[in-house]
């Protein structure tokens, strides 16, 4: 039983070519039943972090192979998981 907060920051590795997709920050849960289906690693930095981020990881859940003290391992192609990152509101 892996509990989300367990999941916080621990950095996500991809098993089919060994990179580093970054630190898990969010997850999307099934309601009513509460169950964890994806969890959400914010993009890489443009340009030193001045430009924003590029588009966030959300890995299902099934692709996740491995839970350890300090890392996730993930078999998963990171394009094909990649979503567009949601626009903030400003005023």
């Amino acid at each position: 039983m892996t509990e989300l907060s367990e999941l916080y920051c621990k950095e996500v590795i991809c098993l089919r070519d060994g990179r580093r997709l970054g630190f898990i920050t969010n997850a999307r849960l099934e309601l009513p039943e509460g169950r964890i289906c994806a969890v959400i690693v914010p993009g890489p930095c443009r340009f030193f972090g001045l430009w924003g981020r590029r588009d966030d990881y959300v890995i299902p859940w099934g692709c996740i192979k491995r839970i350890g003290p300090d890392i996730v391992l993930v078999d998963v192609k990171p394009e094909d998981c990649r979503v567009p990152r949601a626009k903030l509101l400003t005023f």
